[in-house]
């Protein structure tokens, strides 16, 4: 019985040789395994050592997958951070800035190819206290390394946009255009959690809850042949320690387009020695206790170092294994708990975003849509999660073509667009890798087509942009190129949505295959 509970142990991720063979229907298998756990046996009340070892592991592996399905925002985030520090360098003064647009050589979750992005990272712990002068014109994101918005810490008198349930006199991560500065560009100041002295006048104070911070902006252009104006805009943003401006490390803009940043988080047990690193870093929250206490279980303390021994190693690796394929799990399908995550009862089309920013539900909080998000996705503030005419954006996200089936690079699709596409500043469609959540490397300058690509229009003025390997006759311009052998998921983006996609007066098609 003790081989029999260690090789069910072990067999969660996938059945490990000598344990025998899986039975054929995927249910039975399921059933045996749980059977197996549940019902070793007691004598006298007491469990055996090969057993009570057994039950053990699979303790430190059911742990460790909730820990990383918990981790999932966090792993995202300083995956992105460490990975950028690698090749741009490390400190306040440098924001990396994708200066010809970022394509597919930039491995990060579902980018947009069509703006102009800086993204940078601070470490109040390091720094302290840090002063963001934001150039008017500019729309950009604060967030903490939980991905959650930072916000002011006490209410303000200049009253928010946001509808319920966020407060209406407390801004929470929006800067320029959708922010408090409404554009006109202004001094943040971002405190660490744990601060404790005076918040000098003439700041729009924002306060983390953790050291890390990331800064996420983004420039609009009219013309891809013209990205001047975005790219002075950005770069024209000055970043220094409170009180240091003078002294202050001169800021340093590296071209992002230029490189090929691997910003992507673990899939394996790589993971567990990421995180640990994370929680080095971070300040103690006491909300996080139980979590924490959980991290400790598996051998991840914040102070001491992290080396499992061999066969715990084994364990964490198939654990990461199996919470990454969790992750997408959830984030193909999201689970029905969740409310209002199709945008319609007749397609295909998820939302992947359809909660607030904190994932909040009625009296818990959304951990499922929370892991399922940053598995594919990173950033979140108000002006992503709202439903509002003309604020924000909204991202409709299609995984299955409209007879239910995961797209595949290897056949070719069409996505009807009715005219009067509502956005009004741009819409664009860009195709992702599954695996990874990056930007399809399809040979082509950039995984999307946009607004300003003036993609050919039919005579009724719908658009019908197209998907498969090799280029449609006559449609070479409204054309994505897919890879035969790579899956790929498509993310129909709506910058400022105009009422008639909210009232569903406009809905586009699904991904259809083409006989």
């Amino acid at each position: 019985m003790a081989l029999k509970a260690i090789c069910s142990t072990l067999a969660v991720a996938s059945l490990i040789a000598g344990c025998g063979s899986a039975p054929s229907d995927k249910s039975s298998r399921y059933a045996s395994r749980y059977d197996q756990l549940s019902q070793i046996p007691l004598q006298e009340g007491y469990l055996s050592k090969a057993d009570s070892a057994a039950l053990k592991d699979e303790l430190l592996f059911q742990r460790a997958v909730q820990s990383y399905l918990w981790a999932q925002p966090a792993l995202n985030i300083f995956a992105m951070k460490e990975g950028s520090e690698r090749l741009f360098g490390k400190g306040y003064n440098i924001l990396p800035v994708w200066k010809e647009r970022l394509n597919a050589n930039t491995l990060v979750t579902t980018p947009n190819s069509d703006v102009i992005y800086a993204m940078g990272y601070l470490d109040l712990k390091q720094d302290g206290p840090m002063v963001l002068d934001v150039p008017p014109g500019l729309q950009g994101i604060l967030d903490d390394f939980f991905q959650r918005p930072i916000c002011n810490p006490a209410p303000v008198a200049e009253k928010t946009w946001y509808p319920e349930p966020y407060a209406k006199d407390v801004w929470c991560g929006d800067v320029g255009l959708p922010g408090p500065d409404k554009g006109k560009g202004a001094k943040y100041l971002v405190i660490p959690p744990d601060y404790q002295g005076e918040i000098p006048k003439g700041y729009i104070v924002y306060k983390s809850r953790t050291y890390n911070v990331f800064v996420f902006w983004r420039a609009f252009f009219k013309d891809p042949a013209n990205l001047g104006d975005p790219v002075d805009l950005v770069t024209r943003t000055r970043i220094y320690p409170l009180g240091k401006e003078a002294s202050a490390k001169p800021m340093q803009f590296p071209d992002g387009s230029k490189a090929s940043p691997n910003m992507l988080y673990p899939t394996d047990g790589a993971a567990f020695d990421m995180l640990s690193r994370f929680i080095d870093s971070e300040y103690v929250d006491p909300v996080d206790a139980d979590m924490r206490g959980m991290l400790a279980s598996i051998g991840i303390i914040k102070g001491q170092p992290f080396n499992p021994d061999a066969h715990t190693r084994e364990i964490l690796d198939k654990a990461g294994k199996t919470a990454y394929r969790m992750g997408r799990a959830i984030a193909y399908d999201p689970p029905p708990i969740v409310p209002n995550t199709r945008w319609y009862p007749d397609r295909q089309w998820v939302n992947p975003f359809p909660v607030n920013t904190e994932f909040t539900g009625p009296s818990f909080k959304y951990l499922d849509l929370r892991t399922g998000f940053f598995a594919l996705a990173y950033s979140a503030s108000p002006a992503m999660a709202v439903n509002m005419a003309g604020m924000g954006a909204k991202y409709p996200v299609a995984f299955r073509d409209a007879d239910g089936d995961p797209l595949s690079g290897g056949k070719s699709y069409r996505l009807h667009l009715p005219k009067d596409i509502p956005a009004g500043i741009f819409w664009s469609v860009t195709v992702y890798r599954p695996e990874t959540a990056a930007g399809l490397a399809n040979g082509q300058p950039f995984p999307s087509i946009n607004t300003m690509d003036r993609p050919d229009a039919n005579p009724d003025g719908s658009t019908d942009i197209y998907f498969g390997p090799t280029e449609p006759a006559g449609h070479g311009k409204n054309w994505l190129k897919t890879v035969p052998g790579s899956g790929f998921f498509v993310i129909l983006r709506l910058y400022g949505p105009k009422q008639p996609f909210f009232d569903q007066s406009w809905k586009p098609g699904d991904v259809e295959k083409l006989k």
